[in-house]
């Protein structure tokens, strides 16, 4: 190791990197996809529901109905506004999740090592680079363990390009990436091995990077498979509207001879079919979803992930850190003369204390493992401020990090590992190997996780170093064991994803008898299976043991990859966790890759659709929770939408049928998208989940949003709300109630039924009581606002006049309610009957 001066330990102080951040702006690139509310508004008023709500004013006014013009107008801008609120509110979120999803980066600020938004990066900032870090900005290096980056981002080579300290303080600005033994890195450059600390020389479109004018983009929100579901119910209720709303105008303007009006109700037809809330609902559902998720810890790194958490069938989970705390703390340290363990209460002997000082030895000088961090805490001799000569990090096909450090008359080699990797490289004979592995096996049985320690004897430095510690003669030290309890909540975690139909798998590169100790605490089971058996084994066998077990230990992380293949060429949707650079492949194979936001590297996590910022197993499962919540969620929206505009649509076409006067136009529809946008887009998103949640097995994902049966339901509610309001209409008319007094009627009707749909759609299958019984603060927001406005709209004269109704007495009110609460009632028990055959029939089937 290389370094310069010692100066920069302490960084910048935080009021200094505050400063420079104001002066200078975020490390960041221009986005070019954001939308601000300009770009939003123009993307509403381009929408088919604003036109018609134009032409319809403009048509009134033609009619020399000036107030009505305004009124439409009115609602037209109250559309617009509610739309642009909700999408800015989406696009607030996003940008929300953008930040988080920025690459991170390890500084030093007052002296003290932070973890920070690679944005919130300045000038001369010292930063920590290790082994898949994505590099933050231009910098210039302070100090360097063995340390190469790969730069083909900005130089299109391949080949990685060491990198090592200047020989002198390297200037302020940065010369040109490439080529070996450059004291600089850049921004957006991957380390492939070793770490180093940098001071940061240029941040943002003064970093090379920013030179080329590279637009990054770090998170993708789009839904490919919803997308293509939405187009063609636009597509399909716009062509039919459309259609529709054109036969309505030439049938009303031929049997009436009123073409203005025939526009108004044509219009009035077209508004009613068109259902301009689908769009809306994918978007404030997906950018709404992946907030939702984020509150639980969990970043959407891409929101088809949403959509595929229902699916999952198996989740293949790490051990350390995730079903553990992560706390590592040295519990035992053994060799063949000696053996020292915390519960003793006894001081380590001398020959413990030889192996935690070699222990330490192979450890970095500045410690971030967990495992590390509990040596150097255990460990009574320290190595002060002493650098390695030489540091070998860890490799995929060797398990060992290894540190030379030079002594009086030599050099003297540390290493630790995995025993099988320490055993290699000190040449150990299979019958020891053995005999190790029994006193490791005696540890493991209790949840311990085993590292085996080595060291050199003292030689002289070659003229070369060997490219891996393979090259050196170690002599085996002995082993230390490390405690990390399981986390409280994985037992009852694991449970609910067994209750819910998805197989947990441990996948983990410890000691089979460590793994199968921490599965039976977590309740995974005990059914192990190997790194060396897998290898030994072919695909198909392989898929087939995949079935059986429940623990895959001592896996390399290239056999994750192949596990992965395996488990989705066997028809299973496969959830897959991984923190390292080695690990991005099976993370993105996986359909849902999950990266670990604490200890994750950067490759890691762009390879991922989802982050744990916790690292914690528990969020896995609530994440699949809630994206099955909100999937349900969405379909509740989706159906709710179709089963109200049949009413709505019935209610325009049929009075042209029967000769009776209009009783929607373009003025009362306006009003009531009023309440269904927020309806759809807000009350039904904040829903409760259903109490089956996770109790149900996962989603086909080749299912579509709406099953047949769904949309049959939905199209029974509006069915069955549009006969019960045009038996009231018709009946209501025969009376001789007028034509005022009989759209008065017939919209307050309209409006308790409306909310009746909202309340049956709350829920798949639990009664109105029991739906009522979850809190949902958006649903009174709204169902109280509905009814101020439309007590306005019934007993304010003015608006009475606008809305061209008539006086309700209470008796016309009462009836109204009645007619509410029998399309309420018939709903309710229609829902009744329908899940509870479609559950019989499922049991039988």
């Amino acid at each position: 190791m290389n370094t310069q001066g010692l100066g920069w330990l302490q960084g910048l102080t935080a009021s200094e990197a505050a400063a420079r951040l104001e002066a200078e702006g975020h490390n960041e690139l221009p986005q070019a996809d954001r939308r601000g509310s300009l770009r939003i508004l123009f993307e509403v008023v381009r929408q088919p529901m604003f036109a018609l709500l134009l032409i319809g004013g403009v048509v009134y006014l033609l009619l020399g109905d000036r107030t009505e013009a305004v009124l439409l107008l009115l609602f037209a801008t109250l559309s617009v506004s509610i739309t642009i609120i909700q999408e800015s509110r989406s696009e607030h979120v996003l940008e929300t999740l953008r930040n988080l999803a920025s690459p991170r980066a390890l500084v030093v600020r007052d002296g003290v090592r932070t973890v920070i938004a690679g944005r919130d990066v300045v000038r001369d900032d010292v930063v920590i680079v290790s082994e898949g870090d994505r590099v933050a900005a231009d910098a210039a290096l302070l100090a360097a363990h063995d340390l190469l980056l790969d730069e083909s981002l900005l130089t299109g080579e391949s080949v990685p390009v060491r990198k090592t300290v200047a020989s002198s303080m390297p200037p302020k600005t940065s010369s040109s990436p490439g080529g070996d033994d450059s004291p600089f890195i850049f921004a957006g450059t991957l380390v492939v091995r070793g770490t180093g600390q940098a001071r940061v020389t240029a941040t943002g479109l003064r970093s090379e990077m920013g030179k080329i004018g590279r637009a990054l983009q770090s998170i993708e929100m789009e839904q490919p498979h919803l997308q293509k579901q939405m187009q063609w119910l636009v597509r399909d209720f716009a062509i039919f509207g459309a259609v529709a709303g054109g036969l309505i105008v030439l049938l009303f303007g031929l049997l009436r001879g009123s073409w203005l009006e025939a526009i108004l109700g044509g219009i009035a037809i077209g508004m009613s079919l068109l259902p301009e809330e689908f769009p809306l609902v994918t978007a404030v559902f997906m950018a709404m979803g992946a907030w939702r998720i984020s509150r639980a810890g969990v970043l959407t790194r891409r929101a088809a992930a949403i959509e595929t958490l229902g699916s999952t069938t198996v989740l293949c989970t790490d051990k350390t850190g995730t079903l553990t705390e992560n706390k590592m703390s040295v519990v035992s340290v053994l060799n063949d003369a000696v053996r020292w363990n915390v519960d003793d209460g006894a001081p380590p002997s001398p020959d413990v204390e030889t192996i935690l000082e070699t222990a330490v030895l192979a450890s970095p000088p500045h410690a971030s493992d967990p495992m590390d961090i509990a040596i150097h805490r255990r460990a009574a001799a320290a190595h002060g401020s002493r650098t390695p000569e030489r540091a070998y990090g860890l490799r995929p096909d060797l398990f060992v990090v290894a540190n030379v450090y030079a002594y009086d008359g030599g050099h003297v080699a540390h290493a630790k590992g995995a025993l099988e990797a320490v055993a290699e490289i000190c040449r150990l004979s299979p019958e020891r190997l053995s005999a190790l592995r029994t006193q490791a096996d005696s540890l493991a049985v209790g949840g311990i996780r085993v590292l085996a320690i080595a060291r050199t004897r003292k030689f002289e430095a070659p003229t070369e170093w060997p490219q891996s510690p393979r090259g050196f003669l170690f002599d085996y030290v002995g082993m230390i064991g490390f405690a990390d309890p399981l986390r409280a909540e994985v037992p009852a975690a694991v449970s609910d994803c067994r209750s819910a139909g998805i197989r947990v798998l441990m996948v983990t590169g410890d000691y089979p008898a460590t793994a199968i100790a921490i599965g039976r605490q977590a309740g995974i089971g005990s059914d192990v299976l190997t790194g060396d058996e897998i290898d030994a084994m072919s695909d198909d066998l392989l898929a087939a043991k995949l079935e059986a077990v429940t623990i895959l230990a001592r896996i390399r992380p290239e056999q994750k990859l192949r596990i992965v293949q395996c488990l989705k060429a066997d028809g299973e949707i496969v959830a897959m966790t991984g923190d390292g650079v080695n690990d991005a492949p099976a993370i993105k194979a996986a359909h849902i890759g999950i990266a670990m936001g604490g200890r994750g590297t950067d490759v890691a996590r762009e390879a991922s659709a989802i982050v744990l910022l916790n690292d914690d197993f528990s969020s896995i499962v609530q994440t699949i929770r809630l994206g099955r919540r909100i999937y349900d969620n969405m379909r509740k929206a989706i159906e709710y939408i179709v089963a109200v505009h049949i009413p709505i649509a019935g209610l325009a076409i049929i009075p042209l049928l029967l000769g009776l006067p209009l009783i929607l136009t373009p003025i009362h529809i306006a009003f009531l998208e009023m309440v269904i946008d927020p309806a759809c887009s807000i009350v039904l998103e904040a829903e409760a989940e259903e109490v089956d949640v996770m109790r149900r097995p996962p989603r086909d994902p080749a299912s579509p949003l709406l099953l047949p049966r769904r949309i049959f339901w939905a199209l029974l509610q509006g069915v069955v709300v549009l006969v019960i309001l045009a038996g009231t209409m018709v009946a209501a008319a025969r009376l001789g109630v007028s034509e005022p007094d009989l759209r008065a009627l017939v919209f307050t009707s309209l409006v308790l039924a409306n909310v009746g749909l909202i309340l049956v759609n709350r829920s798949f299958d639990s009664s109105i009581l029991a739906a009522l019984m979850r809190p949902n603060p958006a649903l009174r927001v709204l169902l109280a606002g509905v009814a101020i406005v439309l007590a306005t709209a019934l007993f304010f004269p003015p608006a009475r006049g606008l809305f061209h109704f008539g006086r309700l007495h209470w008796d016309d009110l009462g009836a109204c309610l009645t007619v509410g609460a029998v399309s309420l009632m018939a709903l309710e028990g229609l829902k009744s009957r329908w899940f509870r055959i479609r559950s019989e029939t499922a049991k039988t089937t």
